[in-house]
């Protein structure tokens, strides 16, 4: 009897362990026989072993409480398990972190290692396992805390997946904090150490959902369309659940929430690579399979290569795009369609007119993202103005197919990975096309639309080619005038009324800078002197004087009113003005307080009054500008003289690009430009530029990347001495990063930098050595750019050595323009006219 009761004592105690509390505070422990249960009792957290394991192995994780067949959704300690005699406990330690220790106090798993504790107070908090089946810290009081996201969590195992995604669980991008929600299988069916298989929305152009096996893409679930994944109409809303995605500037993620509460569902990326949607059969008691996105060849990645689609209703299920002819038919009739399609015919492309259009493919998965560009708000007739008008678009469609649809993508580059749906699914794809195949369409719908967009584009620019036409022969017209002495003050506001500045008398100005006085001159460059001035209103300027006797000032200043006029962005300086009279030709500017980014990079005192956290800000904001020239202003502007005095400083130390003399425009499809009168700066200009007058837009991504790795390290390019080697600072920076050295790179007074502004420095310097690369074609894009600053995950490519990395490449100061120098590979050259 004695013995029964004792028996029935421990299994009491056994389930009063089994049935703790929902949740784990600063004073208690949970230990190996001890679980926690949300309060719905629908999930619970505690220490297993994976089934047909050998019992060795023990995690922490989170499975469903009332399944059972036991379903582990989470794992804390994945690559690291504890042995089944080591006694695990789960608490929480003084600094508010989940730690998981074993026998012998070792820390196994903590949460701190994915918590910014850099700022945190440490206020009372307690772990706390939700209905939905997330484990979160939260705080005891509602301040003090740094908290992860608005629902006050200090951290969240929802924002940590494993290999499952659940209802309530967010999949993808915090873009603000670079969180990656991304789900990776386990090693195999009893380890959940981490696999190889990753399935994570890709952030670059239009997001997406790829699944890879390390690098390699293995599936491809397409754009968000507004109500399904392009590629996986059978995840679009249905009786059990409704999927939705977020894009916006400070998330892109996919979750989905249950429409019937008694079902119980969740996807898996399991150890072999396949992506399951299951669901819970209570009948049955065994999880069914309602999707397998892998379940046919044609959602292998790129199967028909490019320009090719597959058709799994077809006999023969890759086949080209209409207009597309394999690029090796042999290949392609021994069943090998992996070297994809060719056009039949070249396009016929200039400056955005010519006889090119675009064919319509109907229900189609649009092709890889990657490469995109993308406007949520612009029209589908917008959108195809805006692709007709860039000969590099190959494509366009609608972002948003709900409603008549809406939204704007724009594909670059080859299309790959598309797929055609016979039994409904997928949108339309518009993909550009000659003349010829315009005319094979079944209705000339097609080619009508093209013509009027046609005409369009080309009554736009020949009204831009006038204006600016009219504008340089206001010029010519006030020049002559001048010469003849018929110049006063209303012949010239009716020669620059085109420009549509305000037009400023030289009494004005001189009054202004104190009759340019020199205690007002501010800086000098290849335009002549520049003096700090105050109107009569009490606003500060900047005026650009040009000298007279400067040939080279004269055409920047007509350059730079033409372009500059015609800009506007938060990091370019805004031009407000400008005076010609008297035999002057002046330019008024915003003033810039903090004057040039040199004054402070370079300066040993100055320079510490730029925390990294700014000169990130500033980097980025070069990047932002620079962009906005290279693709989004009305004119497509090469700056050609990008450096660090010429990157002005307002009064927060944003920073705004300046001086337009030497900037050129690009139409078209024209993609670089030659010259035999290189002009620029030393220790900026790109090889190619230098070497052989050829610029275009790689050669502004070298001068950014100089600009970068000057920033991050406070050195000059130009002039940077280390002692015992020949290299100027993009060489140096070249060997430490070979060596594995390139946190060496870094200004000296980030050495105390917490964890993570470590690592933003060292992103900036592989960012910064991609830019400078010797070939203009490693070299990323701005877009490119841009993305990789804003991503702290984005996998960015090994840099290849840069141009330019010996100090003896620039000439010493005492050389003259016509002395030779050399870069890289030593390649000697001469004529250049430096500033």
């Amino acid at each position: 009897m004695e013995e029964t009761t004792l028996l029935v004592l421990i299994f009491a105690l056994q389930i009063s362990a089994a049935i703790a509390a929902d949740s784990l505070t600063i004073n208690q422990t949970l230990t190996f026989n001890q679980t926690l249960i949300s309060s719905n009792q629908t999930f619970k957290l505690g220490f297993f072993t994976p089934t047909n394991s050998d019992n060795t192995r023990w995690y922490l994780g989170i499975w469903f409480n009332k399944i059972p067949t036991q379903t582990i959704v989470w794992v804390a300690n994945r690559d690291h398990p504890l042995l089944n005699s080591s006694s695990p406990a789960l608490k929480i330690n003084n600094n508010g972190d989940l730690t998981l220790v074993n026998q012998t106090n070792h820390v196994l798993w903590s949460s701190s290692s994915s918590i910014n504790t850099s700022n945190r107070v440490h206020s009372p908090v307690f772990a706390l396992l939700l209905d939905n089946g997330n484990l979160v810290i939260k705080q005891q009081t509602s301040t003090d805390v740094d908290v992860d996201d608005s629902n006050g969590y200090v951290w969240q195992s929802f924002d940590h997946p494993s290999d499952t995604l659940i209802e309530g669980m967010k999949f993808g991008w915090n873009l603000k904090t670079g969180l990656n929600r991304k789900l990776q299988s386990w090693k195999s069916s009893d380890d959940p150490a981490n696999g190889d298989f990753v399935y994570e929305i890709v952030p670059n152009g239009f997001p997406e959902p790829v699944l890879r096996n390390g690098s390699v893409k293995l599936f491809r679930a397409g754009p968000w369309t507004g109500i399904q994944y392009s590629g996986t109409p059978e995840l679009t809303n249905n009786p059990v659940f409704q999927p939705s995605f977020v894009f916006d500037n400070e998330e892109a993620y996919y979750s989905f929430k249950s429409t019937d509460g008694s079902v119980i569902s969740r996807f898996l990326v399991d150890s072999t690579g396949s992506l399951y949607r299951l669901s819970w059969n209570s009948r049955s008691l065994q999880w069914v399979v309602l999707i397998n996105v892998l379940k046919d060849q044609c959602n292998k990645y790129g199967l028909c290569g490019v320009h090719g689609v597959c058709n799994i209703d077809e006999a023969v299920v890759c086949k080209c795009l209409k207009g597309f002819e394999p690029k090796s038919p042999e290949d392609w009739s021994s069943i090998n369609w992996s070297g994809g399609c060719r056009r039949r015919t070249g396009l016929n492309c200039s400056n955005g007119v010519g006889d090119d259009g675009f064919v319509r493919f109907s229900s189609v998965k649009l092709p890889d993202t990657t490469f995109t560009w993308v406007n949520m708000s612009m029209g589908r007739g917008e959108c195809h103005v805006k692709c007709l008008m860039n000969c590099s678009c190959m494509a366009y469609a609608n972002s948003d197919v709900r409603g008549s649809g809406s939204g704007c993508v724009l594909w670059f580059g080859d299309l790959v990975d598309i797929r055609e749906f016979t039994a409904g699914g997928g949108q339309d794809l518009y993909v550009r096309m000659a003349a010829s195949e315009l005319e094979a369409q079944p209705d000339g719908s097609n080619k009508k639309k093209n013509r009027a967009a046609a005409a369009i584009v080309s009554i736009s620019v020949i009204t831009g080619v006038l204006l600016v036409a009219s504008i340089i022969w206001c010029f010519i017209v006030r020049s002559r005038k001048r010469q003849r002495g018929e110049g006063d003050i209303n012949q010239e506001e009716e020669s620059t009324r085109d420009l549509e500045l305000p037009l400023h008398n030289f009494v004005t100005v001189a009054n202004a800078t104190n009759n340019f006085s020199h205690d007002k001159l501010i800086g000098e460059g290849g335009f002549g002197p520049v003096y700090k001035g105050i109107l009569q209103n009490g606003q500060e300027i900047a005026v650009k004087r040009l000298s007279k006797n400067s040939g080279q000032g004269l055409k920047e200043f007509k350059n730079e009113v033409i372009l500059i006029s015609k800009l506007q962005h938060r990091n370019l300086v805004r031009l407000l003005g400008c005076c010609i009279q008297r035999d002057e030709m002046m330019l008024i500017y915003e003033y810039m307080p903090n004057k040039s980014l040199d004054n402070f990079i370079f300066d040993k005192a100055r320079s510490k009054l730029l925390s990294w956290e700014k000169r990130l800000d500033i980097i980025i904001g070069i990047a932002q500008g620079l962009l906005y020239l290279h693709r989004d202003s009305r004119l497509r502007i090469i700056h050609r003289d990008l450096k660090a005095a010429n990157i002005l400083l307002d009064g927060e130390m944003n920073p705004k690009i300046s001086d337009f003399g030497l900037a050129r425009t690009f139409g078209g499809d024209e993609t670089q430009a030659n010259t035999r009168r290189v002009v620029g700066t030393y220790g900026y200009m790109s090889p190619e530029y230098a070497a052989d007058g050829l610029f275009s837009m790689k050669s502004d991504v070298f001068s950014f990347g100089v600009l970068v790795l000057e920033i991050v390290s406070g050195k000059r390019n130009k002039g940077f001495y280390l002692s015992g080697n020949d290299f100027n600072l993009l060489g140096h920076a070249w060997n430490l990063w070979n060596e594995d050295k390139a946190n060496e790179l870094a200004d000296e007074m980030f050495t105390d930098q917490d964890v993570s502004s470590r690592f933003a420095v060292l992103r900036c310097i592989h960012i910064g050595l991609l830019c400078v690369q010797q070939r203009p074609d490693d070299r990323p894009t701005m877009p490119i750019v841009v993305m990789m600053l804003g991503s702290a995950t984005a996998n960015l490519p090994q840099p290849k050595h840069p141009g330019f990395y010996y100090e003896r490449s620039f000439m010493d100061e005492g050389q003259s323009s016509s002395e030779k120098f050399s870069y890289g590979n030593k390649v000697s050259f001469t004529q250049l006219e430096g500033r």
